[in-house]
């Protein structure tokens, strides 16, 4: 054996070497995803009361009672949902990332976000409104937001309409989620929390009392099925299991169920909505 044979072995016995750990780490990250593999992965909020709340492990709300009854028309269990964290600003991204097959948290269909993803519904209609402590008689409906100072979610459509049509009038401070513009409310720092009706109420039911919605909503908020752009077969899929939820009264009972204690009733002028986005 010459000098140069001996090196060439060693070099492909280097190169072997390699590509058998290069094969150990993608087992090990195909490992990862096996506990996922089957399942559907769903994005909701863990911090709405009402409608997507992670409880002592487990998740409640009506947008959790829509993804688990959708998730079973499309063939799986309850145990065969990855439920994943979905923040108002993440929500794209986790889409166009394949992080999640589906969001539904509150996720209002818009023009905008249809350049980056699609819907499937909508599921429900809310309404903008506003949360003010118990005792403040100062705001009966956006008419009094002059020289107010608002909270409301970073990456929210409740948000941007504040820009959009409060900005000369008001203060707006922005949160990463619902439960921190809840205790600058309960503080003083400001005197309102705006976002849709629905979530208002599970805030206010949170409360035990301390917070109450106003009840003058100046919006339309369709909330749709968040998936990845262009899956129309999916989106159909996903309208027919809402269209079913609807007509059994599945989606009557969940309302009532999640908003219990409130007196809150969605508007009957909108809901149920019809679900035909995305086909």
């Amino acid at each position: 054996m010459n000098a140069m044979t001996f090196s060439l072995r060693r070099l492909g016995r280097k190169a072997l070497a390699c590509l058998c750990a290069l094969a150990c780490l993608v087992s090990l990250a195909a490992c990862g995803s096996d506990a996922e593999a089957g399942k559907i992965r769903i994005g909701i909020k863990f911090d709405q009361p009402g409608l997507g709340f992670k409880k002592s492990g487990t998740y409640v709300g009506f947008d959790v009672d829509v993804a688990k009854y959708v998730a079973r028309q499309l063939g799986y269990s309850e145990d065969e949902i990855v439920w994943k964290e979905a923040p108002s600003k993440q929500r794209e991204a986790m889409l166009q990332n394949g992080d999640v097959d589906m969001i539904l948290a509150t996720y209002s269909i818009t023009d905008a976000r249809k350049n980056a993803v699609s819907f499937a519904g909508p599921y429900f209609v809310a309404g903008q409104d506003l949360l003010v402590r118990k005792d403040d008689t100062s705001i009966k409906g956006p008419e009094d937001l002059n020289g107010k100072r608002l909270c409301s979610v970073t990456g929210s459509t409740s948000a941007t309409t504040v820009k959009e049509k409060f900005a000369n009038e008001v203060q707006l401070m922005e949160q990463p989620g619902y439960a921190e513009c809840a205790t600058a409310l309960f503080s003083g720092i400001v005197d309102a929390v705006t976002t849709d009706d629905i979530i208002l109420a599970g805030l206010a039911s949170a409360s035990r009392g301390k917070l109450r919605v106003v009840g003058k909503p100046f919006t339309q908020e369709y909330y749709g099925v968040g998936i990845k752009k262009g899956d129309k077969a999916f989106a159909k899929k996903i309208n027919a299991a809402i269209e079913s939820m609807i007509e059994d009264g599945s989606w009557q009972r969940a309302v009532a169920e999640n908003t219990k204690g409130t007196g809150y009733k969605p508007n009957a002028e909108y809901n149920p909505p019809k679900p035909t986005e995305g086909e």
